[in-house]
């Protein structure tokens, strides 16, 4: 507790510090503000019952941070830029010249961002047109003329491009990632109302369960906390070197892989590739083609999110996305060229591809370990809701996941920026 309060005050007395925690707030504020202007035309009542009666509706509400539910101007939410991200960072690893422009350093992450932007507009489009078909066939919104459409899709276009605006800023300017931290935002903002709904259904018989499930919270919250900072250290010592007019003296270090490189990335491509079958199955269940309604009927309820074959595929994304963005953000070959070249070695590893073969078996074991345990903990709540019998719940097993995931990185952000700026009097 001492030193997480001397941490606190550290970063209360340092200037800027202070100015990037203070920005942060105020562009979740303004979040918060945006979540509760409604698009014109929604008959919220109607909206709210149709938000009843479906899981899968509740569920994307959640990581939409209430903005669908209200059918405010960011009612799409973040999640066609992630698709864009998701979609781009795979064609980096298929053609060779993304994968090149990506190693380019500033240059190379400010035009990679400029492509996922331009592919988040078509996506955010289609996504908009297929939410105004649902919200037609379900009579919460009335025949649009032209003009009325254009300005519907227009301001669904423009609000999640502001929210894409707002975690980029936050991301240059405030603490953390921007765009995790919107998400991570939004998911606590809808939790006492999920605690609210959760305790007007909970009878009598269903306190006991009430109570094991949040016990059992706990645990899951602190098996999260320790997967997310257990790390594999793999000693590496330097020989005594000549470098210039300069010897440099025998030394050893360690080099930390941890056992969850990716952090919550996994988790939150998972959950926008898990949601997009029932979004289209939603769009094509009203279709009057015989076919096309069935089509949409099957998806449905091959994607429930309490069903088995929604969870499976869920795991399986987990630890799919897991893998994928390792090998992104983890390179053996990299690493183990840095070693050589600064006269280092892994004791009983011979230097250069003896090594990078070492770091590869250990990374895939490691990471083997760490996207199991997340695919468990994402179906885990599921698990729970069928012996609890408690489903308002369930939506709450990935958000967990994310938020505790995101608090730990923006602490482990402002930890590594008050450690610099310790140093700072010895520069000086």
């Amino acid at each position: 507790m001492k030193e997480i309060k001397d941490k606190l005050t550290l970063l209360l007395r340092d200037p800027e510090l202070k100015r990037k925690t203070i920005f942060t707030i105020f562009i979740l504020l303004a979040f918060r503000i945006f979540a509760f202007l409604p698009v014109p035309a929604i008959d919220l009542a109607r909206l709210s019952k149709l938000f009843a009666e479906n899981q899968f509706l509740s569920l994307l509400d959640i990581f939409s941070g209430g903005t669908l539910i209200n059918f405010s101007v960011m009612a799409l939410g973040l999640n066609p830029y992630i698709n864009a991200s998701i979609i781009v960072q795979l064609l980096t690893v298929v053609f060779p010249q993304l994968e090149k422009l990506a190693k380019e350093g500033e240059y190379g992450r400010y035009k990679i961002n400029q492509y996922t932007r331009f592919l988040t507009l078509p996506l955010t489009i289609v996504q908009a047109i297929g939410i105004y078909i649902l919200l037609k066939n379900q009579h919460i919104i009335g025949v649009l003329t032209p003009l009325e459409f254009f300005s519907f899709v227009f301001t669904l276009v423009a609000g999640t491009f502001i929210l894409v605006w707002f975690g980029e800023l936050i991301s240059e300017f405030g603490l953390g990632n921007g765009i995790s931290v919107l998400i991570f935002a939004g998911i606590v903002g809808r939790i006492p109302i999920l605690l609210s709904q959760t305790i007007t259904v909970v009878n009598s018989e269903l306190v006991f369960n009430l109570i094991v499930f949040f016990i059992l919270s706990i645990v899951v919250i602190g098996a999260v906390v320790f997967i997310n900072e257990a790390i594999r250290k793999i000693p590496v010592y330097y020989a005594k070197r000549i470098k210039g007019n300069r010897m440099y003296q025998a030394a050893s270090n360690f080099l930390p892989l941890k056992l969850n490189q990716a952090g919550v990335i996994p988790i939150i491509f998972a959950v926008s590739f898990v949601l997009f079958p029932q979004l289209i199955g939603n769009f094509f269940v009203y279709s009057k083609n015989g076919a096309l309604s069935s089509f949409g009927s099957l998806l449905n309820n091959a994607f429930n999110p309490s069903g088995f074959f929604y969870n499976f595929f869920y795991f399986i994304l987990v630890i799919g996305f897991t893998f994928f963005y390792t090998v992104i953000v983890f390179s053996p070959q990299k690493i183990s060229e840095e070693i050589q070249k600064n006269g280092g070695f892994i004791p009983g590893i011979r230097p250069g591809a003896a090594t990078k073969q070492y770091l590869e078996r250990v990374l895939y074991k490691i990471t083997t370990v760490g996207a199991l345990f997340l695919g468990i903990i994402a179906i885990l709540p599921v698990l729970l809701s069928k012996v609890t019998g408690i489903s308002n719940l369930v939506i709450g097993g990935t958000g967990i996941l994310i938020v505790v995931s995101v608090i730990l990185e923006t602490f482990k952000n402002i930890e590594s920026q008050l450690v610099m700026k310790s140093y700072d009097k010895f520069v000086k």
